[in-house]
């Protein structure tokens, strides 16, 4: 989807089309004062001029998505807000609606399994579908049936989307990126050299930057000097799997299917904090969001029909620096008190010597509820230990 963040908000204010706009911040208070200044005026009415800029921003929030036009300015999504305001100081800043995000997300997909059932769901805003046996799917190299998709979500939500059509997941994932937005980039066999090999390493779906600033070092930057390397060369700067793997992408191999149901592997939250927090003067306040984040934990794990056995705890210092530690329980649970005992503990195990920026809780190894050989036993707050004391 393209922008689709930012997309689901222009909907509701078509009026801000063309502008940059950048997504981050509550939903609530930007809400209230827009209705506060225009309580009278529909939404598709408000002067641009009337909402906030990204020059005002003060915070410590990172942006969700951005419109094209903030694009244009170097703004992305996960930048810090504050340095979005230095690049792109006039954009317009709209908070996150995750609920209206979430219905338009399943709607799309709705929209596609009705034409192409075999679809892997990515996540919110993306999806992998596989044509090969869908009538009509090979015409044009595939592009047809991307037209008809394409329509057929615009149709439903207003929404528009960029498709890639490649023979594999890797390939297509690459060319998804081409034209945006509204695209179609259809890669065959026979353009891997001169539409993949010209790319930077990065392009590749799993080369991170850690893995990139390597490859930069050893003198490889584009796929195409990548794949000109030996297979042995990279298994030995990069390890057996990881160098064959990089082998194999640079020459758009990848057999991966299309996986219609999958097993969520963990369900976490984090938040950062507006301010870092100090683990005994702020005390109160880092239990009232702890003790949060694990009912919003539980509350995931119970709507989506999992419980878990591994918890653990991630905290950023105000240096920057990350500590995890996690701990794992004899049956699995979708209980928040519990979560927050067992997580509890585990903070009793990390460094507290340093102010927080983040605080997240996570639950790993899980199960349906329904295969669960028990229940974790409920525990009352007054029972959990006692976080963040000197």
């Amino acid at each position: 989807m393209d922008a689709f963040f930012a997309s689901v908000e222009l909907l509701r204010y078509p009026q801000l089309r063309g502008l940059a706009v950048v997504i981050g911040g509550g939903r609530g208070r930007a809400d209230a004062l827009l209705r506060e200044r225009y309580p009278d005026t529909p939404t598709d009415r408000i002067p641009p001029e009337a909402f906030p800029r990204l020059q005002d921003y003060v915070g410590r929030g990172v942006i969700t998505t951005a419109t094209y036009a903030a694009r244009q300015f170097g703004v992305g999504s996960a930048m810090g807000m504050m340095k979005a305001a230095r690049l792109c100081p006039q954009a317009i800043v709209l908070p996150v609606d995750f609920d209206e995000v979430r219905r338009y997300s399943r709607t799309f997909k709705d929209v596609i399994r009705e034409i192409a059932p075999v679809m892997e769901d990515r996540g919110v805003d993306e999806v992998y579908i596989d044509f090969t046996d869908v009538p009509g799917g090979q015409r044009e190299g595939g592009r047809v049936l991307a037209r008809l998709i394409q329509k057929a979500i615009h149709a439903a939500t207003g929404l528009t989307c960029s498709i890639g059509v490649a023979p594999n997941k890797q390939i297509a994932k690459m060319a998804s990126e081409f034209d945006k937005p509204n695209g179609i980039s259809v890669v065959l066999d026979e353009d891997l050299q001169a539409r993949i090999w010209p790319l930077a390493v990065r392009k590749i779906n799993g080369i991170g930057p850690k893995a990139d600033a390597k490859l930069q070092r050893l003198g490889v930057r584009t796929i195409g000097e990548l794949a000109a390397c030996e297979r042995e060369w990279l298994v030995q700067h990069f390890g057996r799997s990881t160098g064959a793997w990089m082998h194999d992408a640079a020459w758009g191999r990848d057999d991966r299917p299309v996986v219609t149901e999958s097993e969520p592997v963990s369900m976490s939250r984090e938040t950062t904090f507006e301010r870092d927090l100090h683990a005994v003067r702020d005390k109160a306040a880092l239990g009232a969001i702890f003790t949060d984040l694990c009912e919003r934990v539980a509350a995931d794990l119970r709507r989506k029909g999992y419980v878990g056995r591994t918890i653990g705890v991630k905290l950023r210092y105000d240096d920057f620096r990350i500590a995890t530690r996690d701990q794992t329980i004899e049956t699995g649970t979708d209980d928040a008190a519990t979560i927050r005992r067992v997580a509890g503990l585990c903070l009793k195990r990390v460094p507290l010597d340093r102010r927080l920026r983040l605080l997240g809780v996570r639950v790993g190894k899980l199960e349906p509820a329904g295969a669960a050989a028990g229940s974790a036993p409920t525990l009352a707050r007054e029972d959990t230990p006692d976080l963040f004391a000197s």
